[in-house]
Parts: structure tokens; sequence; C-alpha cells
């Protein structure tokens, strides 16, 4: 099993004050041991005020690599591309001085651009100071869907990246191809926060947490990973 710690919230702005603060303190300590930052992120509703106020420190960061945890394979500026979100919502004020690592490459297809990404993620250093993840209502997390196309290589291979391509639902919607962290590499985290929101998701996890096929509800992959570090984070 991970190592879970569990911090419920009253509400939304109090968890995002804690998040934000620890995102903040762990980035900080990497940087004053001379060393780069690395910070994994995903999109979605949760972070983005965290992220926001993250934007405005006054910290280091032209020494700080922020990078996906998973994306759609769509351009950078496509309305459901995460790229676009993090850049909208991390990657302004003082932080557009990071060094961003792009997920999505020119390849026609995902499973075409694995090794492209592969060698850029490579780059980054590890283990990553911190990785922020999400989770459906299906019980996925990055983009490790129940059953799909690539799932198994997303959960077995020693890479850090692998393709996608997720059984089309409406937590998928149309845009079903994808390019994700493997959990290789989100176990090569220092902190996994994983962020929940509500009482319906509050429920998928403590499913998931009770045991089960990883193939059903790859979360699970996440929360019986003896390496992995996690703070479950959530707020009604």
């Amino acid at each position: 099993m991970a190592n879970i710690t569990e911090r419920f919230f009253d509400s939304k702005e109090q968890m995002t004050q804690a998040l934000a603060a620890s995102l903040e303190q762990r980035i900080s300590a990497a940087l004053s041991q001379g060393q780069r930052a690395s910070l994994m992120v995903s999109g979605g509703s949760s972070p983005a005020p965290a992220y926001k106020y993250l934007s405005g420190l006054d910290i280091a960061w032209d020494q700080v690599d922020v990078a996906m945890v998973d994306e759609r394979w769509v351009d950078a500026d496509h309305d459901k591309s995460n790229e676009r979100f993090i850049n909208e919502t991390l990657l302004q004020d003082k932080a557009a001085a990071a060094n961003f690592i792009t997920m999505k490459n020119a390849a026609a297809t995902a499973q075409e651009g694995v090794a492209q990404c592969e060698q850029a993620y490579q780059q980054i250093q590890r283990p990553f100071d911190v990785t922020i993840l999400g989770m459906g209502p299906d019980g996925h997390t990055a983009s490790l869907f129940p059953h799909a196309q690539g799932l198994e290589a997303g959960l077995e291979s020693s890479q850090l990246v692998c393709a996608i391509n997720a059984i089309q639902s409406d937590v998928t919607g149309a845009i079903t191809e994808r390019m994700t962290l493997t959990l290789n590499a989100i176990a090569q985290s220092k902190v996994v926060k994983l962020l929940i929101g509500g009482e319906e998701k509050l429920a998928v996890y403590k499913e998931a947490a009770a045991g089960g096929d990883v193939k059903d509800m790859p979360l699970r992959a996440v929360l019986q990973h003896p390496d992995i570090e996690l703070e479950v984070y959530w707020a009604p």
C-alpha cells in the first residue's frame, strides 16, 4: 500500500490555501538545496486557484521544470488542451519564467509521439518534487482509464510516459487519444497529491481504496503502490 495521508477540509478555499502553501514549501525546499525543482501538473478546476497563487510567487522560476501529468492529443491552442490550461493559470506573471516541458509533440498520433515525449521527460530531474493528480468518477487518474488501450503499458512499463486510447464515455468526452505518465513515473515522486472534490468523488475514492481490480479503477494502482507517498486533499 501507498503511505497515504488524508487531508479533508471544510471548504475549497481552505483546501486551496493548504495546497498552495505545501507546493510553495516543496518547490522552495528543492531550490534551497541548489537543485532544480520539478512540478508535474494536472488540468482541472481543483488546482487552478493554487496555480494562480503560485504564479505570483517571487521564487527562481527559471530553475523550475513544469510538465504535464497527462494530455489529450490536441494542439496547445485547443480548448481541451491541458497545456493551454496550465499556460493560462500557472505559467503567468513570475511563473512565466518556468521551464515548461510539453507532452504533446508534432507526431500524428500519441503512439507515434511516445519516443520523443519519453526523451523529453527523461531530462527532468527525478524524483519529481511534486506530482499532482486528479481523479474521475470512473476511477481513472492521470489518463490511466479503465480498460483503455495502452493501460497495461501504463501500469507495467518502466518508461515514464505511454500512449492511451480510452474507451469513449461521458468522462473521456470525444477526445480519447492521450499521453500520460506511467505508474512507474508517478511513483518516482517525492510526494503525490491527489485532489478530490465533492461527495460523489469521495465515494469513488473510498471504493478504490477498498481494493479490487486495478483495470476497473486504475486509481487503485496508485493507492496500492508501496513506494508512493500520497497526500489526499478533499473538499466538498
